[in-house]
């Protein structure tokens, strides 16, 4: 049961940095209060939570593993005890499962514990916090699970990273059967090649492997956060409600 109010609240993992953080400040600009999470760099949470205010909404950061299955019931009352006490309420009502590890390594070099790593992150930590998040979720919420590209198109050393995405894509068809009786849209979104830290800031900061993204893509350029934040908080909004149980690859036409 969910207190009655008017004020949305999206809940954005790894929400301190690179597409999080923009994801979050595009929903801010659109009217939105957030709680973000971060796995280690405070000072990172801090500075997008002040950006957010400066854009004249509220936001709470949260520390939180996306990997540590076992710390979810402490978040999940961590998550509970925020909004109740900066919005007096007992739910949210837009989840954003982003949080991320990079994991760029050939088939024949991946050794279990990185597979395992992969898995409890993109994988197991997605399916099991999102369970434990549902009771907060409100009726008629949305939720986005970030998938890449990848799952679709292949690049060499990518394939435990893109297995993992793959399977979120299938999470989220029948995470939107199943939450459907309830109202709540649940959507992949699958970004390209974007230019953060990601990875090292590998399309970023390598010359060589922008120029290789920009020859494979219809626009001709890799992506940037300003690319993706704003697609993802126009998906969460109203005018998009009857958009469900979709995969949406936003990567300006790669691999076509």
């Amino acid at each position: 049961m969910t207190t009655a109010r008017t004020q949305k609240i999206a809940l954005i993992t790894g929400g301190s940095r690179g597409l999080g953080r923009n994801t979050a400040v595009n929903l801010a600009r659109k009217g939105v209060d957030v709680i973000l999470t971060y796995h280690s760099r405070r000072d990172e949470a801090d500075a997008a939570v002040a950006e957010i205010a400066a854009l004249g909404r509220k936001s709470v950061a949260l520390k939180l593993d996306a990997g540590d299955i076992a710390s979810f019931d402490a978040f999940t009352q961590q998550v509970r005890q925020a909004l109740r006490e900066t919005w007096n309420s007992d739910s949210f009502d837009y989840l954003v499962n982003n949080a991320g590890i990079a994991g760029r390594v050939p088939f024949a070099e991946t050794t279990e514990a990185l597979f395992d790593q992969l898995v409890d992150v993109h994988l197991k930590g997605v399916y099991f916090l999102t369970q434990k998040l549902l009771p907060l979720l409100a009726d008629g919420g949305r939720i986005v699970n970030l998938s890449s590209g990848l799952a679709r198109f292949t690049l060499p050393g990518m394939s435990a990273y893109a297995m993992m995405k793959g399977g979120i894509e299938v999470f989220t068809r029948y995470l939107a059967k199943e939450l459907g009786p309830r109202g709540i849209a649940v959507n992949t979104v699958a970004p390209g090649a974007i230019a953060t830290d990601f990875g090292g800031g590998l399309v970023r900061d390598n010359e060589e492997v922008n120029r290789h993204v920009a020859e494979v893509t219809a626009l001709a350029r890799a992506g940037l956060p300003d690319d993706i934040g704003p697609m993802i908080a126009a998906l969460l909004s109203d005018d998009n409600r009857w958009i469900n149980g979709q995969r949406i690859e936003v990567s300006g036409g790669a691999y076509l």
